[in-house]
């Protein structure tokens, strides 16, 4: 009982011994023996419960090891991260959006703190003879045949629901974007009033629980649907098949956590669960896919469908291409997202070890289009820690036609990255739907910071697509990026990736066995490989 373990037990108890005997010897207030008297009623408790070792074996102590590992993530954060490092943005990373988006310098003394010896260090070519452009509103029209085409820019705000994000940071990113001339995708909640407040371009996002066009069993509403697809600030539909965060997950929104906007927002009751189901009700098959995808645009007055996805089963996104073979249904636009995007909350498993990098996913929906001789008619969105002009950069060389960011506008609009997202606890007001949290979020300050950070972020590119002596973006190729393999050798990227040449799938070129292996068995009618129906 007198192990160095109980000494802070002891020390509680001599002090309330010594308070006690002063109080009574001098006729003091017992008030004194207040605090004493507390702390060895804490060291009794923490003796005597059975749900934390540590605190039975230490009592008192061990309180200090719960309060440190409590601030554990700030101080890493404020004092013992370096710069560069990234859990999952760096310090570095983080600066350079807040100095964006408050137009503060951003030029960096003394030169580069990366290790440029390092393997998988990237760079971009430069030129002997620089390009002057006029400006940096670098746009792409997503289905220029259709009754109405949309012209975006090629940096926008990515999928973040009303309800995983405050009133206030939805407001201030929608403002932000109608100022900036750029695109604010809903997210799966559907369109809440505060995405309408300020009338900046809307991408609808519908996901498998049809949010904003639902039936009370969760079905799809058709007439819910065109009523709100028609709106003039609705600019595209995109059906959101997966998520880099958490592929094939689905969610749950208990029913502690609706309030009544975001039950009105998406359409559920008051006091049940909303489910977010694993896969929809309306297809099962890439030809089902596809006709939803029709549908859904036919629904809309013809405005620009298409589907979002992080890749899987390679065979899955072959079928696909081979519904638009086969049906003629062309998506307008396909956005990979990739395994590194983040999300409110997500099982660490999901997070870590599910789905397909962005790179890779990239890769291979690029080089399939490509390979059955649709890449011209179909635009490539990508989403996935897009942050850095260069980001933007590289996504475009290896395929892309534009890049969507969620936590870069997240950053914009004052999220310090606390990563409290799933408790309601946000402490800028950015990811919570407490009133008073978010009541620190000034809308009309945070929107200059939105338009600031995407001028500012466009206007870099701008600079690296002169010093590469380009015209446009959309002349970036990979071999534009270059790549240390070793510490002695580097490597264009158009020499580490593999691309294949217009109709080499349609004409059996397969080139690489992750096309030879898995084109011939990819069906329209099934998500599943032919070598498994036959099985079956």
């Amino acid at each position: 009982m007198f192990s160095r373990r109980y000494l802070a037990m002891w020390c509680a108890v001599v002090l309330l011994v010594a308070c006690a005997a002063l109080a009574a010897a001098h006729h003091l207030s017992w008030f004194w023996i207040i605090v004493p008297a507390l702390l060895v009623a804490l060291g009794l408790f923490d003796l005597t419960q059975e749900r934390h070792a540590i605190l039975r074996n230490y009592p008192l102590w061990g309180h200090f090891r719960f309060m440190f590992e409590f601030i554990r993530p700030e101080i890493r954060q404020y004092f013992v991260e370096d710069d560069t490092d990234e859990k999952p943005f760096s310090r570095a990373q983080r600066s350079i959006v807040y100095q964006r988006a408050k137009n503060d310098v951003d030029s960096r003394p003394y030169g580069t703190e990366l290790d440029v010896k390092a393997v998988a260090h990237e760079w971009i070519s430069h030129s002997l003879a620089p390009t002057q452009l006029d400006g940096h509103d670098f746009r792409v029209v997503v289905g220029p045949d259709r009754a109405q085409p949309y012209s975006m820019s090629i940096f926008n705000v990515s999928a973040m629901s009303f309800g995983s994000l405050s009133a206030n940071a939805i407001m201030a990113l929608n403002l932000g974007a109608r100022k900036g001339n750029f695109a604010h995708d809903t997210g799966e909640g559907s369109m809440s009033k505060y995405h309408r407040e300020h009338g900046g371009d809307i991408i609808w996002e519908i996901a498998s629980g049809y949010f904003g066009c639902r039936n009370d069993d969760g079905s799809f509403n058709a007439d819910k649907f065109a009523r709100q697809a028609k709106e003039p600030q609705v600019k595209m539909i995109e059906v959101k098949l997966s998520q880099g965060a958490k592929p094939g997950h689905g969610g749950v929104l208990p029913a502690a956590k609706i309030t009544p906007e975001i039950a009105e927002t998406r359409g559920v009751p008051m006091g049940r669960d909303c489910i977010s189901p694993a896969t929809h009700s309306e297809f099962s098959t890439p030809r089902g896919l596809l006709e939803f995808v029709e549908r859904l645009r036919t629904l809309s007055g013809g405005k620009p469908t298409g589907f979002k996805l992080c890749i899987g089963h390679p065979w899955e996104f072959f079928g696909i291409a081979k519904a638009m073979l086969e049906t003629g249904i062309l998506p307008d636009f396909i956005v990979v997202d990739g395994a590194e995007g983040g999300t409110g909350a997500a099982p660490l498993e999901f997070t870590d070890h599910v789905g397909v990098p962005l790179q890779e996913g990239l890769l291979l929906v690029h080089n399939t289009l490509v390979g059955i001789g649709l890449r011209q008619r179909i635009r490539i969105g990508a989403s996935g820690k897009m942050i850095t002009a260069f980001d933007i950069t590289k996504t475009l060389a290896i395929g892309a036609d534009w890049v969507n960011s969620a936590r870069g506008f997240m950053f914009a609009v004052g999220c310090i990255q606390a990563q409290t997202c799933h408790t309601g606890r946000c402490p800028t007001g950015v990811a919570t739907q407490d009133p008073v949290r978010q009541r620190a979020l000034v809308v009309l300050d945070k929107s200059d910071r939105v338009l600031n950070f995407h001028h500012n972020t466009l206007h870099a590119l701008q600079e690296i697509i002169q010093a590469a002596g380009l015209k446009h973006p959309a002349e970036l190729r990979a071999h534009h990026i270059v790549r240390r393999v070793s510490s002695h050798e580097v490597s264009l990227m158009s020499d580490l990736l593999k691309y294949l040449e217009p109709n080499d799938l349609l004409n059996g070129n397969y080139r690489y066995s992750l096309y030879e292996k898995w084109w011939p068995v990819a069906s329209a009618e099934s998500f599943a490989p032919k070598v498994e129906l036959a099985a079956t």
